[in-house]
C-alpha cells in the first residue's frame, strides 16, 4: 500500500478499530566537551593478569553518588567506547577486577584518550544505589547523545519516499528508567529505527536506563521531543502512520492490524498510559488481548509484545 494513497480518515475522537487484514485508512494533512582530550594518566607496569596500570593510582576508596551522568557496568561503558569516546569524561575502575571484556576496554579507553582512574574500591550511593550492578567499573558521561528530531524527519521523508517501511517508537512520558532502557533494548532487537522521548515527565537517558538497555542505546537513535502530539504529526505529514497501545477493549486488536506501513508505535507512561492529547493524534488505537485476571502490562513488557509482532509482520516469508 502507498504511504501517500489518500482515503477516508477515520475518527480522531476516541479508539478506532480495524478490520481483520485490513489496510488502515487515513486522510493525509497538508503539509562538549570531548573525552578524548581528556589526558590519560601514565600507563607503564603490568597488574597481575598483565593488563596497563597507571602510576600513582592510589589505594583510596571511591564513593560516588549516582547521578544520571553516569554509566556502570562492563558492557555498557564498552559499548559507548566502541561507537567513539567523545561523551566519557573519566572511567573508574577498580583496580583487582579482571576479564576479558574489561581489558578491551581499558586498551580501548586508552587508543581514544579516555581518562582511567583506578581505586581500590567503588561503592555507589544514593537512592537506587543498591540496584546498581558496576562490575568495578563506572564511567562519567558528559552527555547523552541526542539526535535531532529535524533530522529525524528528514531522513524517514527519504525513506517513505523511495518506497521503504521504518518504523519507530515514542514513549510519553515513560519515567521508570528501567523501563526505558529495556523499552530501548527491545527497539533495537526488533528493528525500530528510532526512539522518541518527550522532553518532560520522563526517565533520565542515564545510567539506569543505560544499563537496562544492556548496551542497545549506543547504537539506537534516540530524540527528545518538547511536544510529542505536534511531533507525531509532523510525523505523519512525512508519511508514517501513527498507533498508539491502549488497554481498551474497543480497541484493535493487536493480531488483527495492518502494519504493512511506515509507522510509529505509541507507548504511554507507567500507570496512567497515553495522554489524552496524545491519543487524539494516534491514527488507530490497538491493544494486546489478554486472559487472565489482570487487565495490563508493564510498559515495557506490553511494548516488547508489539514491537516484535510488527517485527514480524516485516520478515521475509
Amino acid at each position: 500500500m502507498s504511504a501517500s494513497t489518500k482515503r477516508e480518515a477515520p475518527s480522531r475522537s476516541g479508539s478506532k478499530k480495524v478490520e481483520k487484514n485490513s489496510p488502515v485508512t487515513r486522510t493525509r494533512r497538508p503539509e562538549t566537551v570531548r573525552a578524548g582530550e581528556a589526558q590519560v594518566i601514565g600507563l607503564k607496569g603490568s597488574g597481575p593478569s598483565g593488563s596497563s596500570r597507571p602510576k600513582g593510582s592510589g589505594g583510596q576508596d571511591r564513593l560516588i553518588r549516582l547521578s544520571d551522568d553516569l554509566l556502570w557496568g562492563v558492557h555498557p561503558v564498552l559499548e559507548v567506547l566502541k561507537q567513539g569516546g567523545e561523551r566519557i569524561a573519566e572511567i573508574i575502575l577498580v583496580k583487582d577486577h579482571h576479564g576479558g571484556k574489561r581489558e578491551e576496554l581499558i586498551e580501548l579507553a586508552k587508543e581514544q584518550g579516555v581518562r582511567l582512574t583506578f581505586v581500590s574500591g567503588l561503592k555507589l550511593t544514593g537512592p537506587e544505589a543498591s540496584e546498581a550492578r558496576h562490575q568495578g567499573v563506572v564511567a562519567r558521561v558528559n552527555q547523552t547523545e541526542l539526535l535531532e528530531f529535524d533530522e529525524l524527519l528528514g531522513r524517514l521523508r527519504e525513506q517513505v519516499a523511495a518506497g521503504e517501511k521504518p518504523r519507530l517508537i515514542a514513549l510519553d512520558c515513560l519515567q521508570d528508567p528501567h523501563n526505558l532502557g529495556a523499552i530501548i533494548r527491545s527497539a533495537h532487537a526488533s528493528g525500530m529505527a528510532a526512539v522518541l522521548v518527550t522532553r518532560e515527565r520522563s526517565a533520565p537517558l542515564g545510567g539506569t536506563a543505560a544499563k537496562s538497555a544492556a548496551g542497545a542505546m549506543a547504537h539506537m537513535d534516540i530524540c527528545q521531543v518538547t511536544n510529542l502530539a505536534e511531533s507525531l504529526q509532523r510525523l505523519q505529514d512525512a508519511g508514517l502512520w501513527v498507533f498508539g497501545a491502549v488497554k481498551d477493549e474497543t480497541a484493535a486488536s493487536l493480531y488483527q492490524t495492518d502494519f504493512d506501513l511506515p509507522l510509529c508505535l505509541v507507548v504511554g507512561g507507567e500507570g496512567p498510559g497515553i495522554r489524552p492529547l496524545v491519543q487524539r493524534r494516534c491514527d488507530v488505537l490497538i491493544s494486546i488481548p489478554m486472559l487472565g485476571d489482570l487487565d495490563s502490562l508493564n510498559s515495557s513488557v506490553a511494548a516488547g509484545v508489539i514491537m516484535f509482532e510488527i517485527m514480524r509482520r516485516h520478515l521475509p516469508v
